[in-house]
């Protein structure tokens, strides 16, 4: 391995730390400082920490994988979470930012829906509290598998000694600079890093394509077109191919926005109302480039590899082998942290708001009530390592598909909280008995959806997603038992 690459790595990581401990001196003094930054993010900071912490792994393996793969047919993925995160930022980020402060300046999703349903606040920071943790431990194995992928590929043979191989020494390695700038430095540490790292990835997005297309052996559009009109003419299409089903649970990926913690807990931390649409369109750019990008980047990635004659044997691993063969090493240990960017904004931030909740919805609630804030800091840094540890079992398997375990935990939250958040922000009769109806029939839809293999083959037919029955349960849930139980006042109104 080049010592160049080594040289972007090394200082990708020191930066990593450093941002930690600058962290560390400024908010973990109290629980809404660790966990929450003190409300007090930027709009750029809130931004993209938003759009990191979302875009993990999948966006540099995952997406460009799937492209890869089956064409454009898969940016459909793209183009639903683009279309949701814009809607996530118009209906929830200012209602959330307002509301969470009005029902008693709730710093967790969890004590935020006990605080807006009083009459059910136990079952619904318990049973909320359990759908976090259950599903983060899966969505942050994705990107510790991402993270051993990104070792198995680029630093074949390096790390295999002791019986350790390349791709658990990525787990190891990965989650332990996370582990390190997240204990350490809290919210404000996860948040200012995430601005750095989807800087990094926008820029290996917007130079990796351009290299693919441009560069020796790319060709240009015309060429990149004609070889994979070659291989297969339906590469290039957006519906050949594509049926009603399949294109319906792609682009239903953007309903899961609605109810991913680790994004809206962002719209809770903005430092105040005004600065929720400036922090939308910075946001909204910075989404759409790296889209681009990552499409860009699996489609001509495609056919750059079919020029060559080279043989992929993992499409996720494309970013990796074209880092590594196009660029020189101090460029490519920049596009190796550009990756690990991407895994560790959304690790981190996964790990900080499943301690969180284990922290304030069952430490502080059934275990010591009288807690004091710094006891909390500490017992919140004791669960982030819990998580990880727990993630990174998870992860052990050399097998796993990023992507898949992506849109299971995504389907999960998505399902689960989706239609809870919107409708407890929006609709004044929602109740807490509709609340908890809503959230236990959103994540137990989606986890008998997956047990019974719907989402690959359903009816015979191709898969159906199971964010889409999930979703759909869950708001009929809470729509149908709120309006058959008693409204027991639990909504306030905001006076203007």
């Amino acid at each position: 391995m080049a010592i160049g690459v080594w040289i972007s790595l090394f200082a990708y990581f020191a930066l990593m730390i450093a941002i930690g401990i600058f962290a560390m001196r400024r908010s973990t003094s109290s629980s809404e400082d660790y966990m929450l930054g003190g409300r007090a993010l930027s709009p750029k900071v809130a931004a993209l920490s938003a759009g990191a912490s979302d875009m993990s792994g999948w966006l540099l393996l995952g997406l460009p994988g799937a492209l890869f793969v089956s064409g454009l047919g898969s940016a459909w993925i793209g183009i639903g979470l683009l279309v949701g995160a814009f809607f996530n930022w118009v209906l929830v980020a200012p209602r959330l930012r307002e509301q969470t402060v009005h029902y008693g300046n709730a710093i967790t999703i969890p004590s935020f829906l006990a605080n807006r349903f009083p009459t059910k606040a136990l079952s619904l920071r318990t049973v909320s509290a359990i759908v976090i943790v259950v599903f983060f431990a899966v969505y942050t194995a994705s990107g510790l598998v991402a993270g051993g992928k990104l070792f198995e590929s680029a630093f074949a043979g390096i790390f295999n000694f002791g019986g350790l191989s390349d791709y658990a020494a990525g787990i190891i390695i990965t989650l332990g600079v996370v582990l390190a700038y997240t204990v350490v430095g809290g919210f404000l540490a996860v948040s200012m890093t995430d601005f750095v790292q989807g800087c990094i990835m926008m820029l290996a997005l917007v130079i990796m394509p351009a290299v693919v297309l441009f560069g020796e052996g790319g060709g240009g559009f015309a060429q990149a077109s004609q070889t994979l009109n070659e291989v297969d003419p339906t590469l290039l299409s957006w519906t050949e191919g594509l049926t009603f089903i399949g294109w319906l649970s792609a682009v239903t990926w953007g309903l899961g926005y609605f109810g991913q913690p680790h994004i809206i807990v962002r719209f809770m931390a903005i430092r105040t109302l005004k600065d929720v649409p400036v922090a939308r369109n910075i946001g909204m750019s910075w989404m759409l480039i790296s889209l681009v990008g990552a499409i860009s980047l699996g489609i001509f990635g495609r056919a750059y590899a079919v020029r060559n004659g080279m043989d992929i044997a993992d499409p996720e691993t494309i970013f990796i082998i074209l880092s590594d063969l196009l660029f020189h090493p101090l460029i490519t240990g920049f596009l190796y942290a550009a990756l690990l960017a991407a895994v560790m904004s959304t690790i981190s931030s996964q790990l900080l708001v499943s301690s969180s909740s284990l922290t304030e919805d069952f430490y502080r609630l059934f275990l010591r009530k009288e807690a004091t804030d710094r006891e909390c800091v500490t017992v919140g840094r004791v669960c982030v390592l819990l998580v990880g540890l727990v993630a990174a079992v998870i992860a052990s398997d050399p097998d796993s598909q990023v992507l898949a375990l992506v849109s299971n935990a995504w389907a999960g939250f998505g399902a689960a909280f989706g239609p809870l958040i919107i409708l407890s922000l929006m609709w004044p009769r929602t109740n807490g008995a509709g609340a908890v109806a809503g959230l236990v029939v959103g994540a137990v839809t989606v986890m008998i959806w997956i047990s019974l293999g719907w989402n690959g083959e359903f009816m015979g037919g191709p898969g159906v997603y199971e964010i889409i029955p999930g979703f759909i349960a869950a708001w009929i849930a809470i729509m149908v038992v709120s309006l058959a139980t008693e409204d027991a006042g639990e909504y306030q109104a905001i006076s203007r």
